[in-house]
């Protein structure tokens, strides 16, 4: 299997067990081994395998495969827990992968099959939710109990924090993108019509101006270029998108009342391009609402990959002694009977 090698961090996530994560995506798996000083060893991208027959087991047995691959390069760490993230609509506590489009399943047995592949207990969760408990312990969201992060991206996903923990709805819950934004505007690729991230997503942004000018464009940042030099088209697109996520988080905040709202994913690189007029619409359209604070996430790609890894290490902790027992204490020490 062919792997892309990314950074190893020094200790992100502090001292615990020792565990391995993959956090699954519709192109590309993040995998790495975290040793028990919080350590995040070999983290590398390798392609999502696509299987039309069996898309949930291909993926699985690729697990078997990474976790050959870091644990050779790692021969002193020995995992005692899993972490796999996934995207789409997810039960964490069934452990299934109720519906995923870009992986092709529909009620997957996600944990089970990775459990089966790798012999070790499986914390099993969302990918957006991995990210947002991620950003909440170690990054942006920290100090805030009550918090949305969001991924802005190719399209928009949530995760939702109530007192600190993630709210997931029976795995329905963060769907912030597929929110109604336009009841006349374009139908989304979910089915619906006028969602938020046909309007306001990164994809969306460069998709529309493309479709008003007939000028293709890289992505949402060459609109935005566009719109500072003086370009009408792309600057009415920037203020529709900037208004549509204003209108929707106007009505979060008066459903959840959130103390901060953190954003992610691509178009968060528009830095105050974005925030600025972003926190200006949302102050105008709040009256005796929590205002939240806007900030931009800081743990960047590697959020849901750590979100995973602390979702193991949650798991290992609350068991405890029943995993020590199982997992030897050194490199080729017995496993305890």
């Amino acid at each position: 299997m062919t792997a892309e090698p990314m950074r190893e961090d020094p200790a992100p996530l502090g001292p615990g067990a020792a565990v391995l994560a993959f956090d699954v995506g519709g192109t590309d798996t993040k995998s790495g081994l975290v040793d028990a000083s919080g350590r995040v060893l070999g983290l590398r991208r390798t392609p999502t395998p696509l299987d039309a027959h069996d898309p949930a087991g291909a993926i699985a047995r690729s697990f078997a495969e990474l976790a050959d691959a870091l644990r050779a390069d790692a021969p002193g760490v020995v995992p005692v827990a899993v972490g796999v993230s996934v995207p789409g609509l997810v039960d964490e506590v069934a452990g299934i992968g109720i519906f995923s489009s870009n992986l092709g399943w529909r009620d997957a047995p996600i944990r089970d099959l990775a459990e089966g592949a790798l012999g070790l207990p499986v914390a099993f969760g969302h990918d957006v939710r991995a990210a947002g408990d991620a950003e909440h312990r170690l990054g942006a969201a920290r100090g805030y109990d009550d918090a949305v992060v969001l991924a802005i991206g190719t399209g928009i996903a949530s995760s939702i924090l109530i007192g600190g923990r993630p709210y997931a709805g029976g795995g329905y819950a963060g769907e912030f993108g597929h929110s109604l934004a336009d009841p006349a505007g374009e139908r989304c690729a979910c089915g619906a019509i006028g969602c938020l991230e046909t309007i306001a997503s990164a994809g969306a942004i460069a998709r529309r101006y493309a479709t008003a000018t007939g000028r293709p464009v890289a992505g949402a940042r060459a609109v935005l270029a566009a719109a500072s030099a003086g370009d009408a088209t792309a600057r009415g697109i920037w203020d529709d998108a900037i208004e549509a996520l204003a209108q929707a988080l106007a009505r979060l905040v008066a459903n959840l009342a959130p103390e901060a709202v953190v954003i992610g994913g691509g178009l968060s690189q528009a830095g105050p391009a974005l925030f600025d007029p972003l926190g200006d619409r949302l102050d105008a359209l709040l009256s005796f609402h929590r205002r939240p604070v806007l900030v931009r996430a800081s743990l960047g790609d590697d959020a849901g990959l750590l979100g995973t890894a602390l979702a193991a290490r949650d798991l290992a902790a609350s068991h405890g002694s029943e995993y020590d027992a199982r997992v030897p204490r050194n490199p080729g020490e017995e496993t305890a009977s």
